[in-house]
């Protein structure tokens, strides 16, 4: 009912709402591989302004995976943060929205100059099974939010409230947050190297080449750790890809 209710304002945009398709099977190839690989199987299929950039992790060593959920702040206008900014406003509203999963990516503009997020909201998507945060504005409590265990990737820390800079406007719209546009559903992979939104549509095509490349990438590194020379094995020609075959059937890189 959450999911249904907070894309009300997705469907009064004109924008249809993706079904989901983040499937365990699906999630467990995008988590078995680097986001590395998975930008340059998108870039493959011409897709190069899928990255969220600029941004910071509050945990390392973790892979967040999940369907986005979106809030879009505007700048801040006295007479709109009186009639939107306070009570149930639309970041307290998507704060209480994710479903088992999801990640909130917030729209900011890039503003540092004022806080998005503090450790109170966080803890509130946290509890509903969030899968991480993301927004291209500041951080408040920015310690207490990096002691808590959902990931949150950001673009500074700013003591100031959001009142400051942003008025919280509306949720589950198309976005544009770090540099590249979001739409509710995507798919978005992200750990310490990058953030990466990937189109429903193409997620199981990259996760399955991902998955092929990286067990080339393994037979590669290991051939050079034999001592072998990289050319004509990175890339690999036609003789060295009949020995990956043989490799590979023989149940190498699994």
């Amino acid at each position: 009912q959450d999911r249904e209710d907070a894309y009300g304002s997705a469907e009064a945009a004109g924008i249809e709402p993706k079904a989901p398709v983040l499937t365990e099977e699906l999630k467990a190839k995008l988590a078995s591989v680097a986001t590395a690989t998975i930008s340059a199987a998108l870039r493959k299929r011409g897709l190069n302004n899928v990255s969220i950039d600029g941004l910071q992790p509050t945990k390392t060593g973790r892979k967040v995976i999940g369907t986005a959920r979106t809030l879009r702040y505007v700048p801040n206008r006295e007479d709109l943060f009186k009639s939107h900014g306070g009570g149930y406003n639309a970041q307290k509203r998507i704060i209480d929205a994710p479903n088992e999963g999801d990640v909130l990516v917030m729209e900011a503009r890039g503003e540092k100059g004022a806080g998005t997020l503090g450790d109170i909201l966080a803890l509130r998507a946290q509890m509903r099974g969030a899968a991480g945060v993301i927004t291209d504005g500041g951080v408040r409590d920015l310690s207490a939010v990096a002691g808590l265990d959902i990931p949150a990737f950001y673009a500074s820390a700013h003591p100031a409230v959001l009142g400051r800079k942003h008025v919280p406007w509306d949720t589950d719209v198309t976005v544009a947050c770090g540099g590249t546009t979001v739409q509710p559903g995507d798919i978005i992979v992200a750990d310490e190297d990058g953030i990466l939104v990937l189109p429903p549509a193409l997620a199981e095509e990259v996760a399955d080449e991902a998955v092929e490349q990286e067990r080339q990438d393994t037979f590669v590194f290991q051939m050079v750790k034999e001592g072998h020379k990289v050319d004509g094995l990175f890339p690999m020609n036609a003789d060295w890809m009949a020995k990956y075959r043989e490799w590979a059937a023989s149940g190498g890189g699994q």
